[in-house]
């Protein structure tokens, strides 16, 4: 029983030590995957900004409907395909996509004499916001995971939100819930950084993933909301 119990002992530093590097491999590569995304995103904004998707507006809610079915369809593709390059792949068009979709709200925010200048202020405050979630998320022992199911709630309450704001066209509601895009995309940030560093994801593809769309709803919040009150 002795050497068993000694080979227990020194095998389970070892082993922690493993699981610590696989969560290291996983955050770094999750960030270097996050960091290419933007090189599409801004591909898909150009062309955005440069094409002309006033006919959404004509039939907004079949237009709601239809990128809703899009955009979740992607998601389960990916998601199904995550172990693979492909995962990654369809990942990059994703982002292609939303960074399209993204164009018109870059286009009729630059029209302002101060446009420029509100763009660069949702970059430098989403960048900010993404560092200090995510330092936080990083350096704190604390485990986040329950902060799931208030999330999972959220996410009903403001996809529900959205839906009630094309019919009642509110500009309180409007201010509400771009204000509550911010906080969860913020609380989605620190809840999917640190669930990696507890070693509850392994997939780098779906961490990126979560990431990128929290990133993207926070800096579009905030563009909107800097839009609103920024406006030369």
């Amino acid at each position: 029983m002795q050497p068993e119990l000694r080979t227990i002992r020194t095998g389970t530093p070892g082993a922690t030590q493993g699981i610590a590097l696989q969560q290291q491999k996983v955050l770094r590569n999750t960030y270097m995957l996050l960091a290419l995304t933007l090189i599409p995103t801004a591909i898909g904004a150009a062309i955005g900004t440069n094409i002309d998707l006033g006919f959404m507006r004509t039939s907004p809610m079949l237009s709601f409907v239809l990128i809703l079915a899009v955009f979740y369809g992607w998601i389960y593709a990916i998601e199904r395909n995550k172990e693979s390059s492909v995962g990654v792949l369809l990942l990059l068009g994703f982002t292609l996509f939303l960074g399209i979709l993204l164009g018109p709200l870059l286009h009729r925010t630059l029209g302002f004499k101060n446009g420029t200048e509100l763009v660069m202020m949702a970059a430098g405050g989403t960048a900010a916001v993404f560092f200090v979630m995510a330092g936080i998320a990083s350096n704190t022992k604390r485990n986040f995971s329950g902060l799931t199911s208030f999330l999972a709630v959220g996410a009903v309450v403001l996809m529900l939100g959205v839906v009630a704001s094309m019919f009642v066209q509110s500009p309180v509601l409007y201010l509400v819930i771009l204000g509550a895009f911010v906080l969860f995309s913020s609380l989605m940030i620190m809840w999917q950084v640190n669930r990696i560093v507890q070693g509850g994801e392994t997939n780098y593809v779906s961490a990126t993933l979560t990431l990128y769309i929290s990133i993207y709803n926070l800096f579009s919040a905030l563009l909107q909301l800097l839009g609103l009150g920024g406006r030369d």
